[in-house]
């Protein structure tokens, strides 16, 4: 019998399948004959049964090393369920009792055992280094393999131990498999292990099935989110987020909206992760909101989409994570939220740790930035990240490929954009830029007499939202760069400085719309997010009458935001009222009563058929928090040392204050802000949010001045304004 023959006969017995994969087969070859193999293949393409089916037909024991638990549990009873042997396969992690890993143990020596998954800290540990030691070893595997490398986007410091191991257990081949790395992490990896001369089959990293998308992250994504599952009914889906906080709330978000899902975290204890993820792979839940613990190797092939909530740290780890969906080669939506004020966050969070660390999280960020900004075809930016050529100029299954743009030569408008910088002494951020270049005499241009500039007002004829893409396509392109340290400010890069003395043709592309689409828009049509604008006009002039009767702004009383979610969801009882965003107990029960009645009495007249598709409850987040910064408050805690003890930064600190005080819940932070804000500066900051007609910060900061006052110092004020007047 062949060497081919006896494999696909094993392939037939024990894996149910007539034929092998793309490179699997020669994958297997090249192992079983004793060779190193890297292995470079996407998510579904079948990495496992590389090391799998040979493990089966060689002697001894493939050790096979893996950093979750969770992975190793399924692949292990998977492998039990092709066998009739359940000591075929067995894992070594710190889930199991003594008393079971001699179990294990007793099986390996018995040669039951042939392929044997451990974590890197299970393998490190001297007795499982004496045990394997007097075991023969036909190979080992080391899966996940990107977390060698620093470059990675998923980094273990416990994986760079792994060579070293091996050379004290026993020699033997190794054959390393990952679904993400670029030519530099492969490098990398093959570099520690010391397989420089490993045969390398790399698998194509396109995958024709998978849909990418990129959406702006605005206030409205839950609304939004929603909506999408709900298009989604009885497809299973992940959504990504980057924190265990936001899994949480979002989780409950879902099931309040009657969408069946739950949370996945490393906070969470073993046995409810492993429940959970259960529960998903057995379809008892339609969706899973998780962090990126979720989900390495989990074998779900018909997952119909994958969704960030957060902007992911990498575009290693955001493709990784999209290839979970449509693994059956089936429908595979991949729905990306992205904001760049997440971006600045996960900057922010770099700093204070070691400058190395810093410049390679930089890099991969603006990486990921730079994908989502892009309007060139998501997949060929993708595969161009990996070091694949992808010759079409539209894969004709992105976002990108299904609008219609036009380029626009920006070299003029770049140019003057680069000198003002200049100018300005690279101290100042693109808004500031985009004012002075537009011509717009805000209370910061005046203050710094930016007014008097030769640059000012010489672009006053272009639209904001070009210029701001000019600023935006410099900084993909590499002519600007925003400093951290400063929040933002815009410097020039050698190249920028090069562009200023030799100019060369600047191009961006600009979104092109239908004339439908720019009628709406000239006609006002889409200024307003409510779905009823004649109800949100009423709700507007009632706000107005309550205003001038309680002598308060009108923002006081409810928000625009919130007014637009009553007029696209028609809430007519108290209940209703309270979840609406922005509204909560306090305020529903302190003005609701005459929102309610009008909205009825529309309602009625109109004959509304209230849409309840279009309605989000929303949930009260983490209670448990809230209650606890309310009673430290009434006890006169520092805020900025309450932040700390709970694990926040100021800005999630004064989030949550925000929420609770606009909800209608009365705060009194005022010997806190006695203790950091000036006296006359408070008195400024509260008498214009009195007389201001909108309670935006942005509009506030332009107005008292950017270089001034202090943005948190503002919303503290802001916070005691809203509190004392609207509650």
């Amino acid at each position: 019998m062949t060497r081919h023959e006896q494999l696909i006969k094993a392939l037939q017995h024990n894996f149910g399948f007539d034929s092998f994969k793309g490179n699997q087969e020669a994958i297997i070859n090249n192992l079983m004959d004793g060779k190193d193999t890297f292995v470079l293949m996407p998510t579904g393409g079948g990495k496992s049964l590389c090391y799998q089916l040979p493990s089966l037909l060689m002697d001894g024991v493939a050790i096979v090393i893996s950093p979750l638990i969770a992975l190793m549990k399924n692949q292990v009873d998977a492998m039990r369920n092709y066998s009739e042997e359940d000591g075929i396969a067995h894992f070594i992690n710190s889930s199991l009792s003594r008393p079971e890993i001699h179990a294990v143990k007793a099986d390996i020596l018995a040669g039951k055992t042939k392929l044997l998954y451990v974590a890197p800290e299970s393998l490190n540990k001297d007795e499982n280094v004496d045990f394997l030691k007097g075991v023969k070893i036909s190979f080992y595997a080391v899966d996940e393999a990107h977390c060698i490398s620093e470059w990675g986007h998923d980094f273990r410091p416990e994986y760079r131990r792994i060579h070293p191991i091996v050379e004290r257990i026993g020699k033997a081949p190794i054959i390393a498999l990952t679904a993400t790395a670029t030519p530099k992490v492969q490098h990398d990896i093959q570099k520690n292990l010391d397989m420089l001369h490993a045969t390398v089959f790399k698998s194509s990293f396109n995958r024709p099935n998978l849909y990418y998308e990129i959406r702006q992250k605005t206030d409205e994504v839950d609304k939004d989110l929603v909506k999408y599952i709900r298009s989604m009914s009885g497809k299973s889906g992940i959504v990504y987020c980057l924190s265990r906080k936001t899994v949480e709330d979002l989780a409950a978000t879902l099931n309040v909206n009657n969408i069946s899902a739950l949370p996945y975290h490393a906070g969470m204890d073993a046995a409810t992760r492993s429940e959970n993820q259960d529960a998903f792979l057995m379809e008892k839940v339609q969706v899973i909101v998780a962090t990126i613990a979720f989900g390495m190797g989990i074998d779900k092939p018909d997952v119909r989409f994958v969704i960030h909530y957060d902007i992911p740290k990498s575009l290693e780890g955001y493709y990784q994570e999209t290839g979970r969906a449509g693994r059956d080669g089936g429908e595979g939506q991949c729905i990306c939220y992205y904001s760049s004020k997440d971006i600045d966050r996960l900057r922010k969070f770099q700093q204070g740790k070691p400058i190395a660390e810093q410049e390679i999280s930089n890099q991969l960020l603006f990486e990921t930035q730079s994908y989502a900004e892009s309007p060139i075809c998501r997949r060929k930016l993708l595969l161009h990240y990996f070091g694949e050529e992808y010759n079409q100029e539209k894969c004709g299954n992105c976002d990108n490929c299904r609008k219609t743009y036009r380029m626009t030569d920006a070299t003029e408008l770049l140019g003057l954009i680069l000198e003002t910088i200049h100018q300005l002494n690279e101290k100042f951020r693109s808004r500031h830029i985009v004012d002075i270049i537009k011509g717009n005499e805000t209370a910061t241009v005046i203050s710094y007499k930016h007014n008097e500039l030769e640059n000012f007002g010489c672009a006053e004829d272009e639209d904001e939202t070009v210029l701001h893409a000019i600023i935006r396509q410099a900084l993909i392109e590499g002519y600007v760069k925003k400093d951290i340290e400063s929040y933002g400010d815009l410097k020039l890069t050698p190249e920028g400085k090069k562009y200023m003395k030799r100019p060369t043709k600047f191009e961006v592309p600009i979104e092109v719309h239908n004339e439908d689409e720019d009628a709406d828009m000239e006609a006002g049509i889409g200024a307003c997010a409510a779905a009823d604008d004649v109800l949100f006009s009423i709700l507007k002039d009632l706000r107005k009458k309550l205003s001038k009767r309680m002598n308060v702004p009108p923002f006081v009383i409810f928000q625009d935001s919130s007014l637009e979610a009553m007029a696209t969801s028609y809430p007519i009882t108290m209940e209703e009222l309270q979840n609406i965003p922005g509204v909560g107990v306090g305020k529903a029960k302190r003005y609701g009563d005459e929102f309610i009645r009008l909205i009825k009495e529309y309602v009625e007249e109109n004959d509304v058929i209230r849409p309840e598709d279009l309605r989000v409850r929303t949930v009260a987040k983490n209670s448990a928090r809230k209650i606890a910064i309310i009673q430290a408050i009434d006890r006169r805690v520092a805020l900025d040392d309450l932040a700390e003890r709970l694990g926040m930064s100021m800005e999630e600190m004064l989030e949550e204050i925000e929420a609770i005080v606009y909800s209608g819940t009365r705060l009194n932070i005022k010997y806190f802000i006695d203790e950091v804000v000036d006296p006359d500066e408070e008195a400024d900051i509260y008498d214009y949010f009195r007389t201001a007609d909108s309670d935006n910060i942005r509009q506030a900061m332009e107005e008292l001045g950017e270089d001034d006052y202090d943005e948190i110092n503002v919303r503290l004020v802001r916070i005691k304004f809203h509190s004392e007047l609207g509650n």
